[in-house]
C-alpha cells in the first residue's frame, strides 16, 4: 500500500470516528430508561418508548463496536499491519479499505465466514 492511499484511509478513520462521537453525544438521552407512569401515558405509548429505547440501545452498542474497531486499526498502522488480513496474513485489497478502513480481513477470508 503506498503512502497516499494509507493517508487517505487514515483521514476516513478520522471522519468517521469523528462522526461516531458526535452521533453518541446526540443520542445520550434516547437510551435513557423509559417512564413507566400509567397515570401519564398509555399503554401502547409505554410499549413505543421501550421498544424506541430497546433501538437506540442497540444502535449505540453498533456505534461502540465501530469505535473499537476504529481504534485497533489505527493501532496496526502504528505497527505496521495495517492492511494486512489478520487470518491468512495476506494484504488486503486497497478497494475493500476504502469502503470500510476497519476490515480485517481480506475477501477471501471474509467470504469463508
Amino acid at each position: 500500500m503506498q503512502q497516499s492511499e494509507l493517508k487517505k484511509i487514515k483521514q476516513k478513520l478520522l471522519q468517521l470516528k469523528a462522526e461516531l462521537q458526535t452521533l453518541e453525544e446526540i443520542s445520550l438521552d434516547t437510551g435513557k430508561t423509559v417512564e413507566l407512569d400509567q397515570a401519564r401515558t398509555g399503554r401502547l405509548t409505554r410499549m413505543d418508548a421501550m421498544q424506541a429505547q430497546q433501538m437506540a440501545q442497540e444502535s449505540a452498542r453498533r456505534r461502540r463496536q465501530q469505535l473499537l474497531l476504529i481504534e485497533a486499526a489505527f493501532k496496526r498502522m502504528e505497527t505496521g499491519d495495517y492492511g494486512y488480513c489478520l487470518d491468512c496474513d495476506e494484504e488486503i485489497a486497497v478497494q475493500r479499505l476504502f469502503v470500510d478502513p476497519s476490515n480485517t480481513l481480506c475477501i477471501k477470508c471474509a467470504e469463508k465466514i
